[in-house]
């Protein structure tokens, strides 16, 4: 079975969906109406703005789920059996498998990158990447520091990355190097997928309610659970508790071999985010770029 995988923050670059815009006009039609859905012109940054201009949160969740969202949309040739998106990604992977309609769901991204960015601006939070193949050890650390550090990304099986406040990814960041891990510190906004964005989480749990949901055609494995389901109910409760939850991208990946999917497509972004977590988890699966 074949899966298309849709990336999150931290695929855009500078002169994004350029190309599709000039060569498909179903492309020019999508662009040309998300810029009348969100009341500005997105697609004038995508473009030309510069990567700083890209890396604010209210223009880089749309850019990214506009890019694959409409790379799906005009190179896709086949339905997807299976599909997953990477934190925001889940987004775009709604889209592909029938669950939301372009217009709702790419209100639903502004939605959310506006209530994160308000989040973040109420409490300062951050986040670390730690290389260790000791997931348990970085668990164990979290859970006994008395400030607000969890893992927010299990990215691969020897990757993890950890969210919370200042102050406790300080300290969890130190134990964790103490006990022989790698810890890289994040450049981002906020406390992603952690408890710091409960306020952010309220904001779109009313907003997904208040949206129409199909039944898709093909499951999708969401971050939360990394498991498989098309119940709506359960999709949209996955999508609310996501903004709070951990991504559990590895589990996810390694479900999928499990239930004979060998075959992964990356659709969307600046390529091959997601299918170099894949490559770490098994160097065998069939893997392209869409």
């Amino acid at each position: 079975m074949k899966a298309f995988l849709f990336p999150g923050q931290g695929a855009q670059f500078v002169g994004m969906g350029m190309d599709l815009y000039e060569t498909y006009p179903v492309a020019k039609e999508l662009f040309d109406k998300a810029n009348q859905i969100l009341g500005f012109n997105l697609t004038q940054v995508m473009f030309e703005g510069s990567s700083e201009d890209l890396i604010q949160t209210k223009i880089t969740q749309p850019a990214i789920f506009l890019h694959s969202v409409i790379s799906a949309k005009v190179k896709m040739t086949e339905k997807p059996d299976i599909v997953a998106g990477h934190s925001l990604g889940e987004f775009s992977a709604l889209v592909a498998n029938g669950t939301l309609n372009f217009e709702d769901a790419l209100m639903l991204v502004s939605q959310r990158a506006q209530a994160m960015q308000k989040s973040c601006d109420e409490t300062k939070g951050t986040m670390a990447a730690i290389m260790t193949s000791d997931i348990n050890l970085v668990e164990d650390i979290c859970n006994n520091i008395s400030d607000i550090v969890v893992p927010a990304n299990y990215n691969t099986p020897s990757q993890l990355v950890i969210s919370g406040s200042i102050s406790g990814i300080q300290k969890a960041s130190k134990e964790l190097e103490e006990k022989g891990a790698r810890v890289i510190p994040l450049s981002v906004g906020g406390a992603f997928h952690s408890p710091l964005m409960d306020s952010a989480k309220k904001n779109l749990q009313e907003a997904i309610e208040a949206t129409t949901f199909s039944t898709p055609f093909c499951p999708i494995y969401q971050n939360v659970t990394a498991e498989p389901t098309t119940d709506i109910t359960t999709i949209r409760a996955n999508l609310i508790n996501q903004l709070t939850g951990s991504v559990r991208w590895s589990q996810t990946i390694q479900n999928m071999m499990v239930n004979n999917v060998s075959h992964f497509v990356e659709v969307g972004g600046k390529g091959r985010i997601l299918l170099g977590m894949v490559r770490k988890i098994n160097r065998k699966a069939q893997m392209e770029m869409l």
